[in-house]
């Protein structure tokens, strides 16, 4: 259960974006100075804020920690689990809410440079709540490991945004369906759905680049077309290592073995509309890997091209 629990937050991150569109919020908007605090917004986006914390915390209490004993604090090293596909996806958590935050403080009339703290802020305090909450599951433990990876998303955010003004580098997240659910739907989901939320054998996490940004002013490159790598693993059937049964009977013995890509990619949030559905829409989804070319490398020592893949 512990293995999707990282997806709760960006699920209500989503939800939090729909809200402040809904407030009038439009991402193109935010990147000019703010002409001061806007009342009436920042007002709005607090209520919401502080609504979807205590309504998540208080869900993540009730469907993960309320079933399972609690102890003293601890901690708990999970650094060899899922070859650290897990870290991936804290950091990729970790990553959006802050530049979620840091869009809805600037929407609100926040500055740039106390929006990008406090966007950081938000997604580094977030996420150590649900750790602090591991450390005290006897389930669990607080991990340290899963503290860097947090911790990693809310710099990557902060540092471009500071640099930059804009985000050049974006976390992605794709998913492909595997063989390997149906050895272990305890642990890699029953269905298509919980499959994308817990079967990491088929998760591929992605640090796309944006190359406009890097031309020079006035280019006629596209603005929206990037360049990602990609980081994937297959035959897991088991956190550390791989189940040899399960119910009874006997799973396939699989090779554990870590997968590199380099694809092309399309940055969404970059296609400029004129509809405010649509841009809300694009920057929903904007977490996405968009289906493309790639290419890919793994620890057996084999390249594979795949015409298209997530």
């Amino acid at each position: 259960m512990r293995t999707y629990r990282w997806f709760l937050p960006l699920l209500l991150l989503i939800i939090f974006f729909q809200s402040a569109a809904a407030l009038g919020q439009k991402t193109d908007s935010l990147k000019s100075d703010s002409p001061g605090i806007h009342t009436g917004r920042l007002t709005a986006l607090l209520t919401v804020e502080s609504a979807l914390y205590l309504g998540s915390m208080g869900g993540l209490y009730f469907a993960w920690y309320k079933d399972y004993p609690q102890s003293s604090f601890h901690f708990f090293n999970d650094n060899s689990e899922w070859m650290q596909l897990d870290k991936c996806a804290h950091a990729t958590t970790a990553y959006y809410i802050s530049r979620i935050s840091h869009a809805a403080y600037r929407w609100a009339g926040v500055d740039k440079n106390h929006a990008i703290w406090i966007g950081g802020l938000w997604g580094f305090a977030y996420m150590l709540n649900i750790e602090i909450l591991d450390g005290f599951s006897s389930e669990w433990g607080f991990s340290p490991g899963d503290l860097t990876a947090n911790t990693t998303g809310c710099i990557i955010f902060m540092a471009q945004q500071f640099a930059w003004d804009e985000q050049r580098f974006v976390l992605k997240y794709g998913y492909h369906p595997t063989q390997y659910p149906q050895y272990r739907p305890d642990q890699l989901g029953d269905n298509l759905l919980m499959n994308m939320l817990k079967d990491y054998n088929g998760m591929t996490f992605w640090l796309s680049g944006n190359i406009h940004s890097f031309l020079p002013r006035g280019s006629k490159f596209p603005r929206w077309l990037n360049i990602a790598v990609g980081y994937g693993a297959e035959g897991m059937t088991g956190a550390s290592s791989n189940a040899t049964e399960y119910q009874g009977k006997p799973t396939p013995a699989f090779d554990r073995y870590r997968k590199f890509f380099l694809s092309a990619d399309i940055d969404l949030t970059r296609i400029r509309t004129r509809s405010k559905v649509l841009s809300m829409i694009f920057n929903v989804i904007g977490f996405i890997k968009i289906p493309s070319p790639t290419l890919e490398y793994n620890t057996k020592g084999q390249f594979k091209f795949h015409p298209l893949f997530f």
